[in-house]
């Protein structure tokens, strides 16, 4: 009989456990709901004023930003809507998309603090440095970048970038027997990426000549995986994204890439503590 009580207030415990999880679940998912609903209405009534494309209330744009219509649909809005128009990606995750020189100058000329949603995506690849801060820390880390950006240290990266830049066009020269077109985005992003681990870290990449650089191919997966999470409204959950084969793939990735920046920081401090025993 006793073990018999015991397990019926055993079983008691464990139901009352689950209804108490149950009920916690509900609200955390009824307070993200009110969240979600508040951040819409505060978008909606903020973007009130500027006319845009309709929009799909889940997927808002995302639809017709797929790869083969984007760049058609891109202008099409740009010469509708001259000056600038709303973008959504999914029905909680919106940007001012500009396309006038004037609204470019007023809206950049503010000093509104960053919305933090979609930089929160890069986080777990780039951490939380200058581009991610804001506030008082945003400054504090300026104040300590100021004087490397001076323009008499900046002169002596010139005949490095000149070098990245002559890489790139020798390349080009070589293509042009080929009579094709040539996609720049992808040459002009190796090259700014040679000159900042050249100008950085004093590293040479070789990543404009080497095919097969397992660092740069995971950064060009790193930036495609961030681009089509943006375009997934599921995926800008941070639990749903984080269980998903897509996270699970982003942080491997991150973990490849910081690899790779730890190593080539560790190196370059070697070497500046041996010059300084020399």
């Amino acid at each position: 009989m006793e073990l018999l009580r015991s397990f019926f207030w055993h079983y008691a415990d464990i139901s009352h456990f689950f209804q108490l999880a149950a009920v916690a679940c509900l609200t955390c998912l009824l307070l993200k709901a009110i969240q979600l609903y508040q951040r819409k209405r505060w978008m909606t009534n903020v973007l009130r004023d500027f006319q845009g494309a309709p929009t799909h209330w889940f997927y808002g744009h995302v639809q017709s930003l797929k790869q083969e219509e984007e760049l058609a649909n891109t202008a099409a809005w740009a010469k509708k809507y001259p000056h600038c128009h709303p973008l959504w990606f999914g029905g909680f995750l919106c940007f001012l998309n500009i396309n006038h020189t004037e609204y470019a100058k007023a809206v950049y000329s503010r000093g509104d603090p960053k919305e933090l949603q979609t930089y929160e995506f890069l986080v777990p690849w780039i951490g939380r440095g200058l581009l991610i801060l804001n506030g008082p820390k945003w400054h504090q880390h300026r104040r300590l970048l100021t004087p490397g950006f001076h323009y008499d240290i900046l002169k002596s990266y010139v005949t490095l970038m000149a070098e990245s830049v002559r890489v790139m066009l020798d390349k080009w020269e070589k293509l042009i027997p080929e009579k094709k077109s040539v996609e720049l985005f992808e040459h002009v992003s190796l090259m700014t990426l040679d000159s900042i681990m050249k100008c950085a870290f004093s590293y040479q990449s070789n990543c404009q000549t080497e095919k097969g650089n397992s660092y740069i191919q995971t950064v060009l997966d790193l930036s495609v995986m961030l681009h089509k999470r943006i375009l997934m409204p599921l995926y800008h959950n941070e639990i749903i994204y984080w269980f998903s084969a897509s996270g699970r793939r982003f942080r491997k990735a991150c973990r490849l890439a910081q690899h790779h920046t730890d190593k080539v920081i560790r190196e370059r401090k070697e070497s500046l503590m041996d010059e300084q025993e020399l």
